[in-house]
């Protein structure tokens, strides 16, 4: 694709010559209703290191509309190819540390904070070294036949999970997916999947959020077999976060279906559910319950960040 007319060839010096009312913002990402379309994205999720281009003046919420012509013919150059290959490298601040530059998470931070530990194979909990479940797992069957995380809920990360989720950071998800992947036997429990099936929002948590983070790890892992409408959220249930350990194993019991007319996709196959936290694992145990019923042979859980017990 040939530049614009007025924008040089080199790609970067397109920022040299950005009108005024535009601005770069990290982990946002905004619609351009005259347009119809997002601003560049890397596999639909948003830019990778976390920054897209939104309008200062016009903008009404942070996915909402963006009306004005004065930046148009910058915005439709921006959905190019090489604009998002350049935009993934502009440096951006470690969500953790806050260096400059780098990505949203630096590999320093990921050296110190993200270090793998021996975890129980059902429930992702900490166990001791060479021990393959915990004690509450061989006493008592899981509705996981394994289950994975990359990090323990602590700091940082149970800060970025909460900027993630709720102060608008979708960007973050590749960087996050990243770390999941790293973890020991998500490449291959990834691998062997026939499906990988995000844990699904009510439509409430929906609209308040705008996106659902599971579902952009879940691409980020696993685009080609991330399989977004097979499971659904049938139930509107209160915030786990609010409950007991009990009631939360009883709020969610009936929360989940599979797609009645994809039941027959799930037969026989193997399934990684996605989420970004698991607590106390109710929430990914009624999900698994519903696609064991539809006749998955092998279901996994793979999360970003596994709390401690009694969390």
């Amino acid at each position: 694709m040939q530049p614009p007319r007025g924008l040089l060839d080199d790609p970067l010096q397109s920022f040299l010559h950005t009108p005024r009312d535009l601005f770069v913002q990290p982990s946002r990402c905004a619609k351009v209703s005259e347009l119809g379309t997002l601003l560049p994205a890397i596999g639909g999720i948003g830019i990778d290191s976390g920054r897209t281009l939104r309008r200062k003046r016009w903008h009404k919420n942070s996915y909402g509309d963006a009306t004005g012509s004065a930046a148009a013919k910058y915005i439709g150059a921006m959905q190019s190819p090489w604009f998002a290959h350049i935009a993934r490298r502009l440096p951006s601040q470690c969500a953790v540390c806050h260096r400059w530059p780098s990505q949203p998470v630096c590999q320093d931070c990921v050296t110190l904070f993200a270090q793998p530990i021996a975890r129980c194979l059902s429930c992702a909990l900490p166990v001791a070294a060479l021990q393959a479940q915990c004690g509450a797992c061989i006493t008592e069957r899981s509705a996981l036949d394994a289950a994975y995380a990359a990090v323990t809920y602590a700091y940082p990360w149970s800060r970025l999970v909460i900027e993630f989720k709720f102060q608008e950071h979708p960007g973050w998800a590749r960087s996050m997916a990243l770390l999941m992947r790293s973890a020991p036997w998500v490449e291959p429990i990834l691998e062997a999947a026939d499906m990988v099936l995000p844990m699904p929002l009510s439509r409430q948590r929906m609209r308040e959020r705008g996106f659902n983070q599971a579902l952009l790890l879940a691409r980020a892992l696993a685009p080609g077999k991330t399989r977004a409408q097979l499971l659904l959220r049938v139930q509107d249930t209160p915030a786990q976060s609010t409950l007991s350990r009990a009631a939360r194993l009883s709020n969610v019991q009936h929360a989940f279906a599979v797609d009645p007319l994809q039941q027959i996709s799930v037969r026989e196959k193997r399934v990684v559910l996605i989420d970004d936290v698991m607590t106390s694992g109710a929430t990914l145990a009624a999900a698994a319950r519903s696609v064991r019923r539809a006749g998955a042979s092998h279901i996994a859980a793979v999360v970003f960040a596994r709390a401690e017990r009694g969390a």
